[in-house]
């Protein structure tokens, strides 16, 4: 069997694969007698191979035939039917099955994937229904549909080139930090509805510090100032993201230096001991076992204000560390750190590994700047505890930063 001819027999075998597999559904809701819906299984087959045939022979213009064909088709059945079933479900995946008979002609990969995504979708009628209609508020779906916006339609047109007036900055990397917030506030509310307050703050407070952690301490602040109930909850998740800065150091020098690595090891674990010790202490000695969550359908996902605050703010910061840069200059490795660590936790930490890597620098400095670096960030993420959680808030996440630094100092200094 040659080449093409192995080709035509896969994609043949893909459509008609896919054709029954949609038709399988549509066959266990049409129903029986004369008030059945139109297509079920064998229809959905014919339908895919027709495409297929269509395809394989090579002409266009028969290809469109078809289309047009199953279009009149279905157009037929559904005013048939749609006294009894309004719905235009079957009748668009009727023409949806054609195309993915084409489809698997000439990408049969494809079009078995689209297929299996097709039948998934019919088969999930009920709960995508129960999910628009019964679980998902108004408020939620209107954030969804802004967060999508943003992250498809607007941060995508924001200019990537450097400004002078903003130190260097980069527009669509501010904007990038506002979705980033946004995004971290949606993980949240979705883990606070389906784990409660407790576990769920918690989850998604250690998760979305891989991220960033100080977008994570901004989100839990905002949720702190909507919810003053869940206060605890929030700086228990705060808390916890700090935990996964030191995991994320580990695992960023892991392939750069795994020397470095082993010196930062005791630092990076007492941080991480102690700030997972205070979050859960905390939530353990002031949370209802069990608490839930009362879930508003009015209450919003997505707080934009206390975003835009929060990236205003790491703005001026890194305005100040260009500034300071421009004036001073690099006056040393550790300098450099601190400030570089002011805008960003992990924005030397690459940097770090790459020239311990080289040779270039010990790897205990390398250690060291990491640890300078994190320590510096931390006094960035206690002001944005304040700004936006409040004095309460700020003065937790604040304590429990300077307990976990000081003692990732004294594990370090252990070493010495």
């Amino acid at each position: 069997m040659d080449t093409s001819t192995q080709q035509l027999v896969i994609g043949s075998a893909v459509a008609l694969g896919g054709g029954l597999l949609i038709g399988l559904d549509r066959e266990r809701r049409k129903g029986e007698g004369p008030d059945r819906r139109p297509a079920g299984i064998r229809t959905f087959a014919l339908a895919s191979l027709a495409g297929a045939v269509a395809q394989g022979l090579g002409q266009p213009a028969l290809i469109a035939l078809g289309a047009l064909v199953i279009v009149l088709l279905s157009a037929a059945a559904y005013f048939k039917s749609h006294s009894r079933d309004p719905g235009l479900t079957t009748e668009l995946a009727l023409f949806v099955t054609y195309l993915i008979g084409v489809l698997s002609m000439a990408a049969p990969a494809l079009g078995a994937g689209t297929a299996a995504l097709v039948a998934a979708l019919l088969a999930a009628r009920g709960g995508l229904h129960r999910f628009a209609t019964q679980i998902i508020s108004e408020a939620e779906l209107h954030d969804a549909l802004l967060l999508a916006a943003l992250a498809l339609v607007v941060v995508p047109l924001i200019p990537q080139q450097p400004l002078e007036w903003l130190g260097g900055l980069q527009p669509r990397s501010l904007a990038l930090i506002a979705l980033l917030i946004l995004l971290v506030q949606a993980i949240g509310h979705i883990a606070l509805r389906a784990l409660g307050s407790r576990s769920g703050l918690l989850i998604s407070g250690f998760f979305s510090g891989f991220v960033s952690s100080t977008a994570t301490i901004a989100s839990m602040g905002a949720r702190r100032r909507a919810e003053p109930a869940l206060g605890t909850d929030c700086a228990a998740g705060a808390i916890l993201s700090t935990a996964a800065t030191w995991m994320q150091a580990l695992v960023m020098l892991l392939p750069l230096a795994p020397q470095t690595v082993r010196a930062l090891l005791p630092a990076a674990a007492a941080g991480i001991s102690v700030a997972v010790v205070l979050a859960l202490l905390r939530d353990w000695r002031t949370s209802a076992p069990g608490a839930v969550a009362q879930h508003d359908p009015a209450a919003r996902v997505l707080r934009v204000r206390e975003a835009a605050a929060v990236a205003l703010l790491l703005t001026l910061v890194t305005l100040g560390v260009s500034w300071a840069q421009r004036e001073f200059g690099d006056r040393g490795l550790l300098l450099g750190t601190a400030l570089a660590g002011l805008a960003d936790a992990q924005s030397g930490i690459a940097t770090l590994g790459a020239l311990a890597r080289t040779g270039m620098i010990g790897i205990d400095m390398a250690a060291l700047g990491v640890l300078v670096g994190i320590t510096s960030n931390s006094v960035v993420r206690s002001l944005v505890a304040f700004a936006a959680g409040g004095r309460r808030f700020g003065t937790r996440v604040t304590t429990s930063l300077v307990l976990s630094t000081g003692a990732a100092w004294l594990g370090m200094m252990a070493l010495r």
